[in-house]
Order: structure tokens, then sequence, then C-alpha cells
């Protein structure tokens, strides 16, 4: 099998290109940096991405938090964490880098908080 990956560790952005079955890697070339050769091992193996999303609170003035993974999780996961996390319901107050969700998916990273929500009692209006 041959990848194309576009690397993204610096500005640079090399086209790398990988060549191999499952794990073993035949060939890779492309790249101007030996960040970039990890980055293409690592993207034809297993890649991982930073999650990115919002979570629901119970705060009518802040309906949304948004949440982000601690580390990396596969990207063949990510669905999977995303249905956990569609059924969220965040109660203030919560703190940037407060943990939401603890290790997602058995995946090993926390869905932390990366905005923070008072959770102020609402004030109705007279």
């Amino acid at each position: 099998m041959k990848k194309e990956i576009i690397c993204t560790v610096c500005p640079m952005g090399c086209h790398i290109t990988v060549e191999g079955e499952a794990d073993q890697i035949q060939s890779i070339s492309g790249y101007t940096c030996k960040r970039g050769e990890e980055y293409g091992r690592q993207e034809f193996i297993s890649p991982v991405r930073i999650l990115t999303t919002t979570v629901r609170t119970d705060d009518r003035k802040q309906e949304l938090l948004p949440v982000r993974s601690n580390r990396p999780v596969p990207k063949d996961r990510i669905m999977d964490c995303m249905e956990i996390i569609k059924k969220v319901v965040v109660k203030g107050p919560v703190k940037r880098y407060d943990v939401i969700v603890e290790n997602i998916c058995g995946c090993g990273a926390d869905i932390v908080a990366s905005g923070e929500l008072r959770g102020e009692p609402d004030k109705t209006e007279e």
C-alpha cells in the first residue's frame, strides 16, 4: 500500500510518501527532517489526532463548553469518542483543564475543559 501524507509538524508541509503493509514500512520519502520522517511513520502505522469539540451544559447562558483531549486519540476511535461526548451534560462550576470524561474509550486520553463554566444559578427577571 502507498500513502501520501502532508506533514504538519512544521510550516514546510512536506509531501511524504510511505509504502508498506500494516505496520511494516518498506520505504519512506519526501521528508526534509527527522521529525517529518517520524510523523510519516506514525501517520502510516497508527494515525492519531487531538479531539476538539463541545459538550452541553445545564447553564442557559452558556449552552456549550469547549473541550479537547489531553493527548492524541487514535483516529479510528474518534467517532466512538464522539458518541460518548454527545451524551455528556456538564454542571458548573468548571475550570479550564478540569476532566470532563476520564480515559475516554479506554484509549488513555481524558476529555478536559478548554474553557470555563461559572455555574451561577439562573436569575429570573422580575
